[in-house]
């Protein structure tokens, strides 16, 4: 704990004494009034969409010109997301800094167009962690550490910190879990608490409820809803606005019934129904006047800047106005991995993908296959049809002799092919293993003994493996090899950051067998001999590439991801080459007549 954070401590406990039980932890520098907050909360279930929400409305308020910094808060006692299975879930989410979290994170960083870190994320582990330390360390001087006021304190302190180090307007604070966990009890009464203490127009309760529509009934029913806004308001939070998720959209007798039993006015009950991407949800939000609505509430709409807003505005119209075009060509992406039982394992990877069909102009059809049931016998038979794999990343042996298998197809089929974390490593393996002779190549992950133990924890690594810290996580810079065709598809730069997740890698010995067989190793770590990427020459495969980093992370709605729009691209001209060969001049013509003939 810094001397700033311990001196407001040791300020607020002066003050806590028998004659007042105030517990208000204030950050250095933090101005009481200069942000607001707005709080989303969910009832009835959860997986209602509250960080596509918050996260939409986030936007819109940002292409205001204002400042936004959203936090997730998770009830868990996980200090992160990092060993979380993905089946339970979903995928982690890797920051910058190297912070572990929940995919809700994601949607705020391509939502937004920023990269967030480890303030726009807690847990009940973190809270409670920082809570006995404290206590350990002899700092509430004696008093007894409760649940009110010292856990609620640490809340309100995380959120105002936040506060400070963003300079935000507005700090969006999504709660995990539904209203009446036991989890999640103590943030909710931390927020009402910070209502309470901040004042009036301060604070922005927004809840999530969700509107059944049972097809046996052939009508909404509310009941559920309602129940759910009771137990908000039993929290002693007042709702200012009301989001109703359900399949269709929420017709007015049902939001007369939200808006009479939770005392919120008609116009700012939502439909928030069901649309075929996130992408069109901040829209829906600003046509609602969800966003006028805010400002009032809060009272800032002299901090707008209209000029900010209109440009924005026409940006992101023009990317939605490209997402809902008709697209005339269709491609088939297989995604190889072992958790596609559960699509939000995937999440990042089905956004990049989104983002790429936008801008590559065509649609794209995703198949999701198990490589737990794929061997050599049937890899054929699954991979039939497909324009592009794509390997993505995993820990643990199940169903990597599958992945190695779709590898295998796509390098010797010249299917264009994206590895992916293991999907790099699982290329490294199958290349050794089919092109250099190295039978018995394999990563000591799943076979410690292996003969050639192409992929291993490298020496440096492993010197504090037995303290926790030989995963390489969050942003790393990458050296970009001059030629190579992963350096032409980042703009010809020398470097590119790019997040990670993973431990295991190249083992360096094994290099210049590797490259001298035709594995290019296209980027590298800049002090460590890391390789990073790879990929197979031009005149050898029409798209081979892979990346020990999760590129999928950064990608965002108007940027996509160069490594996955390369692979969007190449899988286009194998469905519609001759489309591709008409557009050849004579030069180019001879030189595609040259390329192995490949089929559909």
């Amino acid at each position: 704990m810094n001397d700033d954070v311990q001196q407001e401590l040791l300020a607020s406990l002066g003050n806590t004494t028998l004659e007042t039980e105030f517990f208000t932890l204030f950050p250095t520098g933090y101005v009481k009034g200069r942000t607001k907050y707005v709080v989303v909360l969910g009832t009835v279930m959860s997986g209602l969409g509250k960080g596509i929400f918050s996260s939409s409305l986030a936007k819109i308020l940002k292409d205001k010109g204002l400042r936004v910094a959203p936090i997730k808060m998770e009830g868990y006692l996980n200090v992160d997301s990092g060993t979380l299975n993905p089946y339970r879930h979903g995928e982690v989410f890797v920051l910058d800094d190297g912070m572990e979290t929940d995919m809700d994170l994601g949607t705020y960083e391509r939502m937004l167009d920023e990269n967030l870190g480890r303030g726009n994320f807690t847990t009940s582990g973190q809270i409670f962690t920082r809570i006995l330390e404290r206590e350990r360390h002899g700092q509430y001087l004696g008093r007894d550490v409760q649940m009110i006021p010292h856990v609620t304190g640490e809340v309100k302190r995380t959120l105002r910190q936040l506060a400070v180090n963003s300079k935000a307007d507005i700090v969006f604070i999504e709660v995990g879990g539904t209203v009446g966990d036991y989890e999640n009890g103590y943030f909710i009464e931390a927020i009402r608490e910070l209502a309470y203490e901040e004042g009036e127009e301060a604070v922005c309760v927004v809840a999530l409820s969700y509107i059944m529509e049972p097809q046996s009934l052939g009508e909404q029913k509310s009941k559920a809803a309602q129940l759910g806004l009771r137990q908000v308001m039993q929290a002693g939070l007042q709702p200012h606005i009301i989001a109703c998720r359900c399949p269709s959209p929420v017709n007015d007798k049902v939001r007369e019934k939200i808006s009479m039993f939770s005392n919120v006015p008609l116009r700012r009950v939502f439909s928030m129904h069901d649309v075929a991407s996130i992408y069109l949800v901040p829209e829906m939000l600003r046509e609602a006047g969800m966003d006028r609505e805010v400002l009032t509430l809060l009272n800032i709409h002299d901090r707008v800047d209209q000029r900010s807003e209109d440009r924005a505005r026409r940006t992101w119209q023009a990317f939605i106005d490209k997402l809902q075009q008709d697209k005339e060509r269709t491609i088939n992406i297989v995604i190889a991995g072992k958790y596609t039982s559960v699509r939000d394992a995937y999440a990042s990877i089905d956004k990049a993908l989104e983002h790429c069909s936008v801008h590559a102009g065509c649609h794209i059809n995703i198949r999701w296959i198990d490589t737990t049931e794929i061997d050599a016998r049937n890899v054929a038979e699954h991979l039939r049809g497909c324009h592009g794999i794509i390997v993505p990343g995993g820990f643990g042996v199940r169903g990597a002799e599958g992945k190695i298998q779709c590898v295998r197809y796509a390098r010797e089929n010249h299917v264009p092919y994206l590895g992916i974390c293991l999907g790099f490593q699982m290329a490294v393996v199958e290349f050794a293993r089919h092109v250099c002779g190295l039978v018995g190549a394999n990563t000591t992950e799943f076979a410690p003994d292996c003969k050639d133990p192409v992929i291993d924890v490298l020496p440096e690594q492993k010197k504090i493996e037995g303290l926790g810290g030989n995963m390489r996580l969050g942003g790393k810079d990458v050296i970009l090899k001059p030629g190579t065709r992963i350096r032409s598809l980042y703009g010809d730069h020398e470097t590119v950051r790019l997040r990670f997740r993973h431990r295991y890698e190249v083992e360096p010995r094994y290099i210049p067998v590797l490259e001298d067989n035709g594995l290019i190793f296209s980027g590298h770590a800049p002090l460590q001999p890391i390789m990073q990427m790879l990929e197979l020459a031009a005149s050898e495969h029409p798209y081979f590439v892979a990346t020990q980093a999760h590129p999928c992370l950064t990608s965002r709605p108007m940027k996509p991801d160069p490594l996955f729009l390369g692979l969007v691209e190449a899988s286009v001209q194998r469905a519609y080459p001759q489309q591709v060969f008409a557009n050849l001049n004579a030069e180019e013509r001879r030189t595609a007549k040259s390329q192995p003939a490949v089929a559909n």
